[in-house]
């Protein structure tokens, strides 16, 4: 029987999600100050890349490299790698485009859409509550993406409407993530899902060059970046790299339900960093709407515990292992 290498230690659970939280914001905040330099696919290519050998080092020290390289569902984890890469390929785009909060807040709306991705493709049922807060979430996802739905005539108007779209639709294929993760896991060792991401990420980040020869746009064209851009987007290869291993840690010594709502704590990076780094200031759109997005959210993580505890104590009791 495997060992169980759990342990209740929530302090460090959240300290590690809370770490893994402002990584990844900074993280963004890099491919963001890189956006006008890189294209998107080029910067996913190189986060992608240089997260794998960190991710491969854990798993070593983990003695789980081995899992990590057997996948049973080999073409799972490429249909998870189209929907990630794609995701945060646009993701990339949009932080060339947005302030860097708002981008934040529209992806609030990825656990939204999971919710109804979850009824649609796995047959879950959802009642009213979830649906109020799947309501109340999408309303403050337009609050916040409703001032760039009125494309003006200038350039950066029309640049971003297209950059909210982008996130937008980033959030909708991060929660079919979601839930094709959830299948996944049935089949596959989660040292193998972290790490054929990356490397599926990888690949079809590098696919996007050839696109450069037929479609002479800057979104698609790969360049060859000063020095210092090159150093900055290994930087945040190895960053991602980090923030991924704290995020999956901080699930060893903590339950999903009590560290979920620390996700959240994402906007308060966002605007940090984003109003020290960019002289971003979130409007208030923005903050209601993240508001709303964030208060449907937490209410879909408190029916999903009370959804666990009624399931658990419905379970009848089961005899220890090994006994008749």
């Amino acid at each position: 029987m495997a060992q169980d290498l759990t342990e209740h230690r929530p302090g460090r659970a959240i300290a590690l999600k809370l770490c893994a939280v402002f990584l990844f914001m900074v993280m963004a905040a890099i491919i963001k100050s890189v956006s006008g330099q890189v294209p998107p696919g080029q910067a996913v290519f190189f986060r992608s890349l240089f997260a794998i050998p960190v991710i491969a080092l854990w798993l070593a020290q983990r003695g789980q490299l081995r899992a990590g390289l057997i996948p049973s569902n080999l073409m799972g984890h490429v249909w998870r790698g189209v929907f990630g890469t794609s995701a945060m390929a646009l993701t990339f785009a949009g932080l060339g485009l947005l302030p860097l909060p708002e981008v934040t807040a529209i992806g609030y709306a990825t656990p939204l859409f999971a919710v109804i991705f979850a009824a649609l493709f796995l047959g879950e049922r959802i009642r009213l509550i979830r649906i109020s807060a799947v309501a109340l979430g999408l309303v403050g996802v337009m609050i916040v993406i409703a001032p760039r739905l009125s494309v003006g005539a200038d350039e950066i108007s029309r640049a971003a409407t297209l950059g909210a779209v982008m996130v937008l639709v980033a959030s909708i294929l991060r929660a079919l993530v979601q839930i094709h993760v959830r299948r996944l896991v049935q089949t596959d060792h989660t040292a193998a899902i972290v790490f054929y991401f990356s490397v599926t990420a990888s690949c079809l980040a590098l696919l996007s060059a050839p696109l450069g020869w037929v479609i002479d746009h800057p979104s698609f064209v790969w360049v060859w970046p000063a020095q210092s851009v090159i150093l900055w987007l290994i930087t945040a290869g190895l960053i991602g790299g980090v923030a991924q291993i704290m995020v999956t840690s901080s699930y060893r010594f903590g339950g999903a339900s009590m560290l979920a709502p620390f996700d959240y704590a994402s906007m308060i990076f966002a605007a940090l960093i984003g109003y020290l780094a960019f002289n971003e200031v979130p409007t208030g759109p923005i903050l209601l709407g993240a508001s709303l997005v964030i208060a449907g959210g937490i209410l879909i993580i408190w029916r999903e515990h009370q959804l666990g505890v009624d399931r658990s104590k419905s379970k009848p009791n089961q005899s220890p292992p090994g006994t008749p």
